[in-house]
């Protein structure tokens, strides 16, 4: 698979099959559990075969199947691990790589956006991708001031990929319900499509990029690369050299690294709002790289992929959100309740019961409870089963709260942060990365 399916008959076929393909395998494990198979054996098999279709699906068809695979990976940590387990190898392969274009298609593109001079620009490029995402890949190159650079170049056909494919997600949502078990599929769909269109704007993108680079520059933390060029659909920055990214730390990483680089990745969440008046919204581990330091001291956190950024109009985190986090912390619910209903968290006619959200916030109120939270996939799996269990009083009460429009970002990117946390099983100090870096929280 060298380009984008671009067919909109062919992506449609795949993509709606994969509900099929789970039934059908589900249908012949209940024949085996007929034929006296174990249930463990059969379950097993038949969520090890259904990973390996979604996520080689979602990965070779590129466009917006594999941002949605992609941002469905963040959330790996909130299934238990009995299903977990057969997809976990195949998201970390999602985030980090999908079959490359030809190269004669990457040259093309390269004299169409840079000009047909752009050999004089980049004086050497690398055929061979170094890394591959949803809707472009990067191939290594050099400047001909002897920089060493990132190329990254957008797949033909993106824009309309990315459109058909999520329309037909949307459809298709029902059934694979079932492919994640406990996961809103639907909800993460509408999520992704609201911010599609953004991330297909590589100018947008290096605007950003710039801002970050700038903001972040000789910073002994954290490393972002600055751009060198940008046009139409191709972005040339400067490379970064790392030992891998998060997902290589989740797999095989130590502890330290755990918690070193879970620290570094929390404050850069909150951080970064404040020194740049963005937030990074794709909290994805294979945006995040470690970065050994040339000077011997602790690794730095690399962070690359600024197309989807929350642009804030008070260039900085809302202070609104740390004082409600503060009330809370302060188990004033009363006073809460009505905070959460000026912010417009709950709208004027609903009424909830302060005790009710007492139940529902509290035990995500605890990283900040502690000196040091260690965040896990058992503690995530536990939050995510509690609110989203219809038979619990946390249920009810998270249909009441209303997420207004300019915390839809701010929330899906912290959600997502915590998702990479409990992934890489991290112990930071929470409470005190919100004491130092959230605007409201200390009062």
């Amino acid at each position: 698979m060298s380009e984008i399916p671009r067919r909109a008959v062919r992506r449609t076929a795949r993509l709606a099959a994969l509900p099929l393909g789970y039934a059908g395998r589900t249908a012949l494990g209940f024949g085996r559990r007929m034929g006296g198979a174990s249930a463990e054996s059969v379950l097993s098999e038949v969520q090890q075969r259904t990973a390996e279709q979604l996520f080689r699906t979602l990965g070779e068809l590129k466009g917006g199947a594999m941002k949605f695979g992609q941002a469905l990976s963040v959330f790996e940590a909130a299934l238990p691990d009995e299903l977990a387990g057969p997809y976990r190898e195949q998201l970390t392969k999602l985030q980090d790589s999908a079959p490359p274009m030809p190269t004669m298609t990457v040259r093309e593109i390269l004299a169409r956006e840079l000009g047909a001079d752009w050999k004089q620009h980049l004086v050497e490029l690398d055929p061979m991708p170094a890394a591959a995402a949803s809707i472009g890949q990067v191939h290594r190159g050099r400047w001909s001031d002897g920089r060493d650079v990132a190329v990254k170049v957008q797949y033909p056909g993106s824009a309309e990929a990315l459109t058909s494919d999520l329309r037909q997600l949307s459809r298709v949502a029902r059934g694979l319900g079932p492919l994640v078990p406990g996961l809103d599929v639907k909800a993460l769909i509408a999520e992704v499509q609201a911010r599609a269109v953004e991330e297909l704007d590589y100018q947008l993108e290096a605007e950003a990029q710039r801002g970050f680079a700038a903001a972040f520059a000789d910073d002994a933390a954290y490393v972002v690369p600055d751009v060198v060029a940008d046009a139409g659909t191709v972005l040339v920055t400067e490379w970064m050299d790392s030992r891998g990214s998060l997902a290589r730390v989740i797999a095989e990483g130590t502890q330290d690294e755990r918690d070193h680089l879970g620290e570094l990745f929390l404050r850069f969440m909150f951080e970064a709002p404040g020194r740049t008046g963005m937030l990074h919204a794709d909290p994805h581990p294979g945006n995040f790289r470690q970065v050994v330091d040339p000077d011997g001291g602790p690794d730095r956190l690399g962070v690359l992929d600024y197309g989807a950024v929350a642009r804030l109009p008070e260039r900085s985190l809302p202070a609104s959100m740390g004082s409600l986090i503060r009330i809370a912390m302060l188990e004033d619910y009363d006073q809460l309740v009505e905070s959460l209903r000026a912010e417009g968290f709950i709208r004027d006619k609903i009424r909830l019961d302060p005790a009710a959200l007492r139940t529902y916030l509290g035990p995500f109120l605890e990283p900040a409870s502690v000196e040091t939270f260690h965040f896990s996939r058992a503690w995530m799996q536990e939050q995510f089963q509690r609110v989203q269990d219809p038979r619990t009083d946390a249920y009810s009460t998270m249909l009441r709260l209303n997420l207004p429009p300019s915390y839809m970002l701010i929330h899906r990117a912290f959600a997502g942060g915590i998702g990479v946390l409990s992934q890489l099983e991290a112990r930071v100090p929470f409470r005190r990365i919100l004491e130092e870096t959230l605007p409201g929280f200390a009062g």
